[in-house]
């Protein structure tokens, strides 16, 4: 058999009432309080109390944004640092080492420049750093696309009026092969 909840007093309503206050929404009030959503909400309407934060809510939303895009251009900053620090090992000295024989010494050497494997390796590295910097803060730059797109409009209208002079020329010169 279901359990009857407990009569609503007036300790409820001060309760919500003072949370609602504290500025805590409906469901951290109804953990405290150890009432339904649907208790609270039906209390805090009676008491004249809402909890419509829609413009709280939208602005801690676009900080919270605004908080990330700047989280991702410092580690796509961090990134681009990487692959730089990377491709300069390309061509700095670079110590290769090796076990083996039938003692299983240890073997090392300096060479002037790492190994083309490690060279490849390194250089694949780089170019995954670069890409997941890029693909964090995409390049924008817009500055010469507006440009491009004007000149190319000019450049449109342009050869439109050529040719209409054209096709002007070549009527007016079939017409005068007509007259007698």
């Amino acid at each position: 058999m279901p359990e009857k909840p407990r009569p609503v007093t007036q300790d409820d309503y001060d309760q919500i009432r003072e949370l609602h206050a504290q500025g805590l929404g409906r469901n951290e009030i109804m953990r405290e309080t150890g009432r339904s959503a649907n208790v609270v909400s039906r209390l805090a309407a009676e008491m004249g109390l809402s909890f419509a934060r829609a413009g709280q809510i939208a602005e801690a939303t676009e900080i919270r944004r605004q908080d990330l895009a700047a989280r991702r251009l410092l580690l796509a900053e961090q990134l681009q640092a990487d692959a730089e620090q990377l491709r300069q090992q390309l061509w700095q000295p670079a110590v290769v080492y090796a076990f083996g024989g039938k003692d299983n010494t240890f073997e090392s050497e300096e060479l002037p420049e790492p190994p083309a494997a490690d060279k490849r390796a390194l250089m694949s590295t780089v170019g995954i750093a670069i890409d997941r910097s890029l693909k964090l803060e995409p390049v924008r730059d817009d500055s010469g696309a507006d440009a491009a797109r004007s000149m190319i409009g000019q450049l449109m209208t342009g050869l439109g009026e050529v040719y209409r002079q054209q096709q002007a020329e070549a009527a007016d010169a079939e017409g005068a092969g007509d007259a007698p």
